[in-house]
């Protein structure tokens, strides 16, 4: 009889302990639409305080998608952006939680940054195929032979950040492209681009190849 009663009064308790949890999450999404609404009204407050509660869950969801962490890093500044911009005010209550509402935008924006990066990746690589050719050996040549003339510095100098490192570890530092691409935390696509770009631009400053 105790055997039983314990058992009721554990099932009891139990019911009771749960639904504290239940309440904690419902109020939980309740002040994530009072900031929502907050935030359509231009409280940059209460989008600091939104983005603090949120984020994570935001990055952990576009890392997944994206597998690289800058490109989910720039996805979370791409959502965050859109949530203070406009997106806050089109949030509807009635059809979605703050958070199941939040992570369609991050999953979506996840998905638009998979396709542009693979679409880049294709355009340089068609590009690549038919426009560099044997001009990339050359211009890789050429500045091989002129490490040490004053002229390859300032075309370097005339390089943008991203482009002069990738081709500073490339072929200063003899790495490998996928060696680059491990270093910086970038993708492969990404790494070659850079270096055709970099390369097309000491190509023009050198004069290689061209009558200049």
């Amino acid at each position: 009889m105790s055997t039983a009663s314990d058992s009721d009064g554990l099932r009891q308790t139990d019911t009771i302990s749960a639904q504290p949890c239940d309440d904690s999450r419902m109020e939980g999404e309740a002040d994530r639409a009072a900031l929502l609404a907050a935030i359509a009204d231009g409280d940059a407050g209460a989008f600091t305080e939104f983005y603090d509660l949120t984020s994570a869950r935001v990055y952990g969801l576009a890392y997944r998608v994206v597998r690289n962490k800058t490109l989910a890093e720039d996805v979370v500044q791409e959502v965050f952006l859109q949530v203070w911009s406009s997106a806050a005010r089109q949030y509807d209550p009635a059809l979605a939680s703050p958070i199941g509402w939040l992570l369609t935008l991050t999953h979506r924006r996840s998905v638009d940054r998979v396709r542009s990066e693979q679409s880049a990746a294709d355009r340089n690589h068609a590009y690549g195929a038919s426009n560099l050719g044997r001009e990339h050996d050359t211009v890789v040549a050429e500045v091989g032979q002129r490490l040490d003339e004053q002229e390859v510095t300032d075309c370097l100098d005339g390089l943008t950040t991203i482009q002069r490192e990738a081709i500073g570890l490339a072929y200063y530092s003899g790495r490998t492209y996928r060696e680059v691409a491990e270093h910086l935390d970038v993708t492969l696509p990404t790494i070659k681009a850079r270096i055709r770009d970099g390369l097309i631009r000491l190509k023009n400053c050198l004069g290689v190849g061209t009558d200049a």
